[in-house]
């Protein structure tokens, strides 16, 4: 008959060796996962640079930089811009860009929040956004539109006053071009 200690030690040593293996795992798991980063990186940096460019509508010209001030130099020229496809990548705003270059989901977004924003209410959420435009309140619809917000809001169109609260960005024309 075995010895109490004995098995305890063997089970003591199969244990070490599953946690072992499992670090081993967990190193290439991770060395992976950075491998996986940089190439998502890249990919999003490749895509925001094609939407800078799709944005500038092929004349050459440089776009500002995020981190600039543009200068307000008063009421511009409105630019004309196609109208977005569905699917289509979200341009940074400008002066004189119209919401048609949204593509029909992110004129929704912005025509609710003009819409408050002329009745004198405040901010609005994804929940809320899903009520207005009678979509189920669920959590993968209102995700989809916070991902909808948020990229709006780097794209420099809506504005966050509070976590998870969106408005119009001063200055956002409407869909015909005015305020």
């Amino acid at each position: 008959m075995p010895s109490v200690s004995g098995l305890l030690e063997q089970r003591e040593l199969a244990a070490r060796r599953r946690v072992e293996e499992l670090r081993e795992e967990a190193d290439r798991v991770q060395a992976e996962l950075v491998v996986a980063e940089q190439d998502w990186k890249e990919w999003l940096i490749a895509r925001s640079r094609v939407g800078e460019v799709l944005a500038l509508g092929g004349d050459g010209a440089a776009a500002p930089d995020a981190t600039e001030a543009v200068p307000d130099t008063g009421p511009q020229p409105e630019t004309p811009v196609e109208a977005a496809k569905p699917k289509s990548v979200v341009p940074v705003w400008r002066v004189g860009l119209t919401w048609s270059a949204l593509s029909v989901d992110y004129q929704r977004i912005l025509r609710v929040l003009s819409d408050r924003g002329r009745l004198g209410q405040g901010p609005l959420t994804c929940q809320e956004m899903a009520v207005a435009f009678g979509i189920e309140a669920v959590p993968a619809k209102v995700e989809t539109l916070r991902s909808k917000a948020k990229r709006l809001v780097a794209r420099g169109w809506l504005t966050e006053s509070a976590p998870g609260r969106f408005t119009l960005m001063p200055g956002v024309a409407g869909p015909g071009g005015g305020s």
